[in-house]
């Protein structure tokens, strides 16, 4: 059992909670079961270490059996060790280091298809991680991230996917005038969340909606830029029928979201 919080392999976990380290390692932390069962389940050649306190592992019996059917050792830990590690105030008792795997915007496009969420600038990594459940959850096909967005594998971002971020491809790097060059000739309608934009019921009405389609969504202070906007081939808003100020952006980019799922599947 590791029982030592400072030893050299607990803090070189730690560290992962860090950009630079992952930046410079490839590597990202999992916390959590839920996180910890969807990455054994979805990508277990990319898990490099996992720990669990006995306390844990004997409460989510899974997660042994699909570590020893991955062929992946897990490694019981104190309580000391385990929070040590995580990043949260009050850890579940897993732990898992898992190799960083991004795709590219020309992959992404290169597979024809028909709903995609491009990130622009979002910095807040609860809105990115949920707006990639989102995403997961309405049948997208890749989620892209342009500008200074948020890196994916913050730990506040992977554990707001709650798993999603090993079910939906996730792009990184490009510019956003490059990605929507590409989603223009992959065939996609460019389609920008914005409060000035046209009505979202009216564009559902007249099959606007139902085309492939590259939503845009933006800071959430700022929106998209002016220049942002331009790129796009429509821009469009969600009512708001009661006195709300306006909506937050992963509860709007979900909506928008699934009004397009919505559409594409209405015969």
């Amino acid at each position: 059992m590791l029982e030592n919080p400072r030893s050299a392999r607990v803090r070189a976990v730690a560290k992962l909670t860090k950009r630079r380290m992952r930046d410079e390692t490839g590597l990202f932390l999992l916390e959590g079961p839920q996180a910890v069962r969807e990455a054994l389940t979805y990508g277990p050649d990319g898990i490099v270490e996992l720990y669990a306190t006995p306390a844990a592992a004997d409460k989510h019996t899974d997660i042994a059996r699909h570590a020893a059917e991955a062929g992946v050792d897990l490694v019981f830990t104190s309580e000391q060790v385990l929070e040590a590690m995580s990043d949260t105030v009050t850890p579940q008792g897993v732990v898992a280091v898992a190799r960083q795997f991004p795709t590219s915007a020309r992959d992404v496009f290169a597979a024809s298809p028909r709903l995609v969420a491009v990130c622009e600038q979002v910095r807040d990594p609860g809105n990115l991680g949920t707006i990639i459940r989102a995403a997961d959850a309405a049948g997208a096909d890749a989620v892209i991230l342009t500008g200074r967005t948020v890196d994916p594998y913050n730990p506040k971002v992977v554990r707001s996917t709650t798993g999603s971020l090993f079910h939906v491809p996730i792009a990184l790097g490009g510019e956003l005038a490059d990605v929507v060059d590409a989603a223009r000739a992959a065939g996609l309608h460019v389609v920008a969340a914005d409060v000035k934009g046209g009505d979202l019921l009216a564009a559902r009405a007249d099959g606007t909606l139902a085309r492939p389609t590259a939503w845009l969504f933006g800071n959430e202070a700022r929106g998209l830029e002016d220049d942002a906007l331009a790129l796009a081939d429509v821009a469009l808003r969600l009512p708001i029928y009661g006195r709300a100020e306006s909506l937050n952006l992963a509860t709007a980019a979900s909506v928008c979201l699934y009004e397009t799922a919505f559409a594409q599947r209405t015969p």
